[in-house]
């Protein structure tokens, strides 16, 4: 198998993905890998506190972003409700749904770093 095969067991829409590219598969690749870079880089932690409130919302809306482009679903579905959930002022609930996609963010993120050229 491959990353794209593997992906696809993960749940990501690597067909959509692709379409949304003009099925250039080189470039969805390296979209992959800046998907990676900013996962590291806006890292929402379950256990964020009322000051990170704001924080917490931007680097959510980023993944969200980000996993949409690319129709990473699983992270893509679970951000969307975290943001929803935010929003509407219940973030002991989005901190559960962020609690039971980090498991799946990390096993994508992971599967594209095994990849990774």
């Amino acid at each position: 198998m491959g990353l794209f095969e593997d992906l696809k067991a993960l749940g990501v829409d690597i067909d959509g993905g692709l379409k949304r590219l003009g099925g250039n598969e080189a470039l969805y690749t390296r979209l992959l890998n800046t998907f990676v870079k900013a996962i590291r880089g806006q890292a929402v932690d379950p256990d964020f506190d009322e000051s990170d409130y704001e924080d917490v919302k931007e680097k959510a809306h980023a993944i969200k972003g980000t996993s949409g482009n690319l129709s990473i679903t699983p992270v893509f579905e679970a951000y969307t409700e975290i943001m929803n959930l935010l929003r509407a002022g219940q973030p002991g609930e989005a901190k559960e749904v962020l609690k039971k996609v980090l498991p799946v963010q990390d096993e994508i993120v992971s599967c594209i770093e095994k990849y990774a050229k």
